[in-house]
């Protein structure tokens, strides 16, 4: 099989011709597999596709026009109302958002207790000595007032998880800048959860060249180092 190890871009497939040369076509969004319902996803259209696969492969075959270019993932599941994003939302959202990376990065550090490789050795020390702090903040929804002393009180718990997560995006290819589609994986599966997501990468680019950088990104959740 010519196409087993040959590498196609989301929205196509490999198609061997008949010289039995492989190359890339586009998917055909009928022949998608069936999805449930949880799988659906949002299209920057507002319309609403059955997965990635249907979406991708729709991008694909309107490739080379206005509407393709256009069209991209905007948030898991299905399209509903996304309500605006109020100034006020927007200073509190690197608040949440700060706790959550902690938090996430804990649950990380208690899953490896049992069964390591989640994270590096070098994460887990640095995760270990939030992990083992008193002063620590347990998850839970907490009122502004109280994220935002905490964050002045133990700033330095709140340094490494943005850092983690900005290496986690960037990957593609590893350069200390953020893409739109390094950081679609984040946004499209906060957005139903946190519609301020959007709003805040865009004003996270501070000079507006469509990327954004280590120091934006620190910038934005308030980190100074």
């Amino acid at each position: 099989d010519t196409c087993r190890n040959f590498h196609c871009k989301r929205g196509k497939v490999c198609h061997a011709d008949k010289e039995g040369k492989p190359h890339c076509i586009c998917q055909d969004p009928a022949a998608c597999p069936p999805t449930k319902d949880y799988e659906h996803v949002c299209g920057t259209d507002n319309k609403t596709y059955d997965g990635t696969c249907q979406l991708f492969g729709t991008k694909c075959q309107l490739e080379g026009t206005k509407m393709g270019r256009q069209l991209h993932l905007d948030y898991m599941g299905s399209c509903k109302y996304i309500p605006p994003c109020t100034d006020y939302e927007v200073d509190q959202f690197p608040l949440r958002m700060r706790d959550w990376l902690k938090n996430i990065l804990i649950q990380y550090y208690e899953r490896d207790l049992n069964t390591s490789g989640i994270l590096t050795e070098k994460q887990r020390n640095k995760v270990k000595k939030i992990y083992q702090n008193d002063k620590r903040l347990v998850a839970g929804d907490h009122p502004v007032e109280l994220l935002l002393h905490d964050f002045e009180k133990n700033y330095h718990m709140y340094v490494y998880p943005v850092h983690w997560q900005f290496h986690q995006l960037d990957q593609h290819p590893v350069d200390r800048l953020l893409t739109h589609s390094e950081l679609a994986p984040l946004r499209a599966s906060l957005v139903p959860m946190e519609h301020c997501i959007t709003r805040f990468f865009q004003e996270c680019d501070g000079d507006q060249d469509k990327l954004v950088a280590l120091k934006e990104w620190c910038h934005c959740f308030g980190i100074m180092e």
